[in-house]
């Protein structure tokens, strides 16, 4: 008999100073959605490859109106031709066509590449960001992804986005 009133009592005291220490974790969390698409990193981001993918695509679409172009002369002027000069230019058109889905192909992988690369790099600093804000207010637990619901008390998010704008204008 003592030895159960000795186990409950252990147990209570367990979960007593259990429940004490969970009151004094300091818990934080960030929204991932909301982070990324609030930082002025991935305006700049954009922007960057804006610029350096804008002369393929204007390239691009040139080559697109010059293939256009010569679709409608040979079907304005197709009637008038002679068969070996109309296969010729329909061969033309053909291999046109098909060097522009190349090249368009090439464009979105090599884009798509890109996007990539400068989403991880923006991720790695708002990681980063997160951590160091962490660590500067002494939190115990930070939740960054995978979460269903925080309250408002919880929520970092408006910090971190506050400290990746101070950042972004550094």
């Amino acid at each position: 008999m003592k030895n159960i009133k000795f186990i409950l009592l252990s147990l209570t005291l367990a979960l007593a100073v259990t429940s004490i220490n969970a009151a004094e974790l300091k818990i934080g969390v960030v929204n991932a959605g909301s982070v990324l698409e609030q930082s002025p990193q991935k305006a700049s981001a954009l922007a960057r490859l804006e610029k350096e993918f804008s002369s393929r695509s204007k390239s691009l679409e040139g080559k697109l109106k010059l293939l256009r172009a010569k679709q409608q002369k040979l079907a304005k002027d197709g009637a008038i031709l002679g068969a070996d000069e109309r296969k010729s230019k329909e061969r033309a058109i053909l291999s046109d066509q098909r060097e522009l889905k190349r090249l368009q192909g090439e464009y979105s992988e090599d884009l798509s590449i890109r996007r990539n690369e400068e989403l991880r790099k923006l991720e790695k600093d708002i990681a980063q960001t997160i951590v160091d804000l962490a660590k500067k207010e002494s939190y115990d637990l930070v939740v960054y992804q995978g979460v269903i619901f925080a309250s408002d008390r919880v929520d970092m998010t408006p910090k971190v986005l506050e400290l990746l704008k101070a950042k972004a204008k550094k």
